[in-house]
């Protein structure tokens, strides 16, 4: 069946969702061999990735995925694709430590470094700061602490099978746009970052179709895969079963234009350090006001505010009050346990 696959692409056509979905089932499965996982993937970038294969692919990992044991309503995912090689601090990982100050339930997805000079799991670590070895304990994090951290590889552990192949070709392909869709909580509000505006456009049909009460994908200033400050931002806002697509620009929420260079680190270290010095309000401007209009757009998708700039003006609060700050401190840890060598 693979092979029907394989030669369909071949000649320059789509899958359709059923299919997309018995080839992703097939390669969780451990029934594809890994030069078949990259003639397909390979084949779908070189012609553009649909939003059936996207959606198809993505409804196969949630059916082998293990998924979290909680009751928890309203939860947020602040996961996007990364793949921008711009060597930005991590700033998804400082929103989602935003969100959860303002009392939204916060499940945060994410990984190790790959493309990028931190993964949300490296900066996390290196803050002292606990990451859940368990769905249990995940569960428990995001009741008790408002927070969790989900380590992509203990949840989709199927995804192994991919490895080899995604290793071998080394560039982007449509695995780098599923992490954000398949949030192990089934977060219902999310804020995703995409490199690439019309990746942006496909995700955020394909959310729709796989349901949500209100994600927000937001592709920056050079590809940028959050919310830019040193230009203009496409925001896709899927509420439900609508669409609306606009360009968000620092300015219109109170904010002024930045530098990248000054959000830009070498190291999960520099990343980590400017972190904390924005919550402690000694980082640069930019760096600050790059977490204030993420947050305010996090806020915003997750329902906690009627608007992207009653967000931003909610953050700020936050973090001039130092409660961000305070926040953090509650979930800092002696030890990391056996993450480290996960």
């Amino acid at each position: 069946m693979f092979k029907q696959f394989l030669e369909k692409c071949a000649e320059g056509q789509f899958l359709n969702e059923d299919e997309s979905y018995k080839a992703m089932d097939l390669i969780m499965k451990d029934e594809a061999e890994v030069s078949q996982i990259a003639s397909l993937i390979s084949m779908m970038r070189l012609r553009g990735e649909s939003v059936d294969e996207l959606v198809g692919f993505a409804r196969a990992m949630r059916a082998h995925a293990v998924t979290i044991p909680h009751q928890v309503e309203g939860v947020l995912d602040t996961c996007g694709t990364g793949g921008d090689r711009l060597g930005t601090f991590n700033i998804s990982t400082a929103v989602s430590f935003v969100a959860a100050a303002a009392n939204v339930p916060v499940a945060k997805h994410g990984n190790r470094a790959v493309t990028s000079k931190s993964g949300s799991a490296d900066v996390l670590e290196f803050l002292g700061i606990n990451i859940q070895q368990t769905p249990e304990e995940a569960a428990r994090a995001l009741s008790e602490k408002g927070l969790s951290f989900l380590f992509a590889p203990l949840y989709h552990s199927s995804m192994k099978y991919a490895a080899p192949a995604r290793k071998q070709i080394g560039f982007r392909t449509i695995f780098n746009l599923l992490g954000p869709l398949t949030n192990p909580a089934g977060a219902a509000h999310q804020l995703i970052g995409v490199s690439g505006r019309e990746h942006a456009l496909k995700m955020g049909e394909a959310i729709r179709r796989l349901g949500t009460t209100h994600t927000v994908l937001v592709t920056g200033e050079d590809n940028l895969d959050e919310c830019s400050v040193h230009g203009t931002t496409q925001i896709v806002d899927v509420i439900g079963d609508s669409i609306q697509v606009y360009e968000l620009h620092p300015e219109d929420v109170g904010i002024e234009l930045g530098e990248l260079s000054h959000i830009q680190v070498t190291s999960v270290e520099e990343s980590a350090a400017l972190i904390q010095q924005v919550f402690e309000g000694c980082a640069n401007q930019s760096a600050t006001s790059t977490v204030l209009m993420n947050a305010g757009v996090a806020l915003y998708a997750a329902n906690h505010v009627s608007c992207i700039q009653e967000g931003v003006h909610k953050a700020r609060g936050l973090l001039q009050s130092k409660k961000v700050l305070a926040y953090m401190e509650t979930l800092h840890i002696q030890q990391q346990g056996d993450f480290k060598h996960a």
